[in-house]
């Protein structure tokens, strides 16, 4: 009995030495999807990430490529480099250049439309003024078709000299020759102006005109 009992023991002992050596096939097929997984997804990434490498990079040449085109200094050649391409660091130079020339260029062409539309406007004013002349001589056509005479220039000298020197008294010192000299620059600065001395002509002109007509 003994040794049946010890033939039994053994071979439940082999069966079970048996059965723990063979290999859990479940769980290395599991281990392996995972690790194929992870493996999928690290190269979607890298293959995304080297994609939208390549579109900024393509992105990029673009934008220079086209800052060519556009800046005309970046399409003279520079008898230093020859026939060499530009490099980034060249065109965004002729770029920024090209771009502070175009804003002197604006600013100059302000300056001249503004005097321009200065010019129009005094343009509209004389415009203005000689149909209001012409209107006034339709209105009486015999006025002033007679001739002045020499009294009448004579008048028309007075009437300016006896206002100019009027207000060449009231500014004159006569205290001193440099005193003098002084005032007299002084006064033409002041007083003898053009739009100043339009004034005094019209208002002589203005004084006379009642006596005449």
């Amino acid at each position: 009995m003994e040794r049946k009992g010890s033939i039994v023991s053994r071979a439940n002992s082999i069966g079970s030495t048996s059965a723990s050596s063979v290999p859990n096939t479940d769980d290395e097929d599991s281990d392996y999807r995972q690790e194929s997984i992870k493996d999928a997804y690290k190269d979607r990434r890298r293959r995304a990430h080297t994609q939208a490498e390549q579109k900024r990079r393509d992105a990029i040449k673009k934008g220079y490529d086209d800052l060519q085109t556009i800046v005309p200094t970046c399409q003279q050649q520079d008898c230093s480099i020859g026939s060499q391409k530009l490099s980034k660091a060249v065109v965004l130079q002729k770029t920024i250049d090209y771009i502070q020339f175009l804003h002197k260029e604006k600013k100059k062409q302000e300056e001249e439309v503004s005097t321009l539309r200065k010019e129009v406007m005094a343009l509209k004013i004389m415009k203005s003024n000689y149909e209001q002349i012409v209107k006034a001589h339709q209105n009486n056509p015999h006025e002033g078709t007679d001739q002045v005479s020499d009294q009448v220039k004579f008048s028309v000298f007075q009437g300016i000299m006896d206002s100019l020197f009027q207000t060449f008294n009231a500014s004159i010192s006569v205290n001193s020759f440099q005193e003098l000299s002084a005032c007299v620059f002084s006064w033409i600065e002041e007083h003898c102006k053009p739009q100043t001395l339009r004034d005094v002509v019209r208002g002589v002109l203005h004084q006379l005109k009642n006596p005449l007509y």
